[in-house]
């Protein structure tokens, strides 16, 4: 019985972490394929399930949208509310992934900062990430998108422009710099290095 109350009391601490809501200040990007918009954003409150992002786009309630999270990598979320500037996403990702999340979320309350992506960045979004680009040419060429940065996006497309092509990806410009196996990998040329911040709110 004693066993049973440490391993009980062991997964309501191990619930609570996950379900903690931190005050952050991380740099993002988000990206909404279903109208191709993309822009920098900050999330300013964060748990392992969720998010709150300060924007300049607001995708609409329900909306599917890659968010990549300086230090954390990159989420497949779904928009639960919208406000004139942010909204909040319900994190879609492994319990594994979640327990990740809400250690470095522990490591921010602690003191401690993330500064690299300590998660996995390149894991595939399966048909919902269908999105396009428009090569200099004009010519509008349909694609998946494999992962996302603030620097720069990976795309699954059979058609892959040369390496230094410039190409639009959403409101987005950037230049073709490698090709791999399923598709290419573009650089932003407009991507800004300093993000405004704004007041923070609760989800």
């Amino acid at each position: 019985m004693i066993v049973n109350r440490e391993a009980a009391i062991a997964r309501a601490i191990a619930e609570r972490r996950r379900h903690e809501r931190v005050q952050v200040d991380l740099g993002g990007r988000v990206f909404v394929p279903s109208d191709g918009r993309e822009a920098p954003c900050r999330v300013v409150e964060m748990s392992a399930e969720g998010a709150q992002v300060v924007c300049e786009i607001i995708p609409e309630t329900g909306a599917f949208a890659i968010l990549y999270i300086e230090g954390f990598g990159r989420f497949e979320t779904e928009v639960l509310r919208s406000d004139w500037d942010r909204f909040a996403v319900a994190l879609h990702c492994s319990p594994l992934k979640q327990a990740r999340v809400a250690e470095l979320l522990q490591q921010i309350t602690r003191g401690g900062s993330v500064n690299q992506p300590l998660l996995r960045r390149h894991e595939r979004i399966e048909g919902e990430g269908i999105a396009h680009f428009t090569r200099s040419s004009g010519q509008i060429v349909a694609c998946e998108v494999l992962d996302l940065s603030l620097s720069g996006v990976s795309l699954k497309t059979e058609i892959k422009p040369t390496i230094g092509e410039i190409v639009m990806i959403g409101q987005m410009s950037g230049r073709v710099v490698r090709h791999h196996e399923t598709g290419v990998g573009v650089e932003f040329t407009n991507a800004p290095s300093v993000m405004v911040k704004r007041p923070r709110a609760s989800l």
